[in-house]
């Protein structure tokens, strides 16, 4: 397979890079996957590993039935990502019913997909009906301010939106339907997955409180454009808070004007 050649591949590790370099990934922390596209896996051709071995996922999936991902390995560094690709990077397939995957490339030290992947599977599922297969990229970071913040604003979907919509325009424009929030859970298990895959229908980005951030995105720059958005507005409030406070912010009238006049589909219960 010409996995390292592929341009999928580059544009994966270039996000690894950059995020890394954004301090979003301490050690081992955070994971990233891509749903390939037919014309990805003309690139690197066909699986010459179709005797491996089989794992149960911990749910079916009959959304993903067939589908190849290129994924994070459990444990690795995403700085390492640039540095060593298939020691750190998984390709797998998912079999014919979505209920197993094989890998097919990476890993080539040794080691499993990321300790996320429940999540990434059910986000990507319910990604790919909602944006009518044309969401590709599921992201997990943990930027420092959003993290801070989830100590300090409420674990709340509508406060923690409306307070990052206030910090800049684009915000309205990079999420106009919001982000949701889960207080603080168990990583990396069934139950956060399910939680986190509800919110997913109806956002393209999640808080999970006092943890980390995901992320959804048709491409990795714009998967990589909404963290950084969030992240930056995150920044701002906090700066603001540690100088007492906002003096004035923009109202829930103010951002129905910018919606307006931008056209944007705005999630109106977040506006009242």
């Amino acid at each position: 397979m010409r996995i390292p050649e592929a341009p999928f591949v580059r544009d994966f590790i270039r996000m690894s890079a950059d995020a890394w370099g954004k301090g979003w990934h301490e050690r081992n922390g955070g994971n990233l996957s891509y749903r390939l596209r037919s014309e990805d896996m003309a690139v690197i051709g066909q699986d010459p590993r179709a005797d491996g071995k089989w794992v149960e996922l911990t749910r079916n999936l009959p959304e993903l039935a067939g589908e190849y991902f290129l994924l994070t390995g459990q444990g690795k560094y995403m700085r390492n990502v640039m540095l060593d690709p298939p020691a750190n990077l998984a390709l797998i397939v998912i079999d014919q019913k979505g209920a197993r995957y094989q890998l097919l490339w990476g890993l080539s030290q040794g080691g499993k997909p990321s300790s996320e992947l429940p999540s990434h599977l059910l986000i990507h599922a319910i990604k790919k009906i909602s944006s009518q297969g044309l969401n590709r990229v599921v992201y997990h970071a943990h930027p420092a301010n959003l993290i801070a913040l989830s100590f300090v604003l409420p674990p709340d979907s509508r406060d923690f939106t409306r307070a990052l919509w206030s910090m800049m325009p684009e915000c309205l424009m990079v999420f106009p339907e919001g982000l949701g929030v889960i207080p603080w859970a168990v990583p990396g298990g069934e139950e956060i997955a399910a939680r986190s895959a509800l919110l997913m229908e109806k956002y393209n980005a999640l808080i999970w409180s006092h943890h980390g951030v995901f992320c959804a995105g048709n491409s990795f720059d714009e998967a990589f454009g909404l963290m950084e958005t969030l992240e930056k507005a995150g920044e701002i409030c906090v700066k603001i808070l540690s100088m007492g406070g906002a003096r004035s912010t923009p109202s829930g009238q103010d951002l129905r004007r910018l919606a307006d006049a931008l056209r944007l589909d705005v999630n109106d219960d977040f506006l009242t």
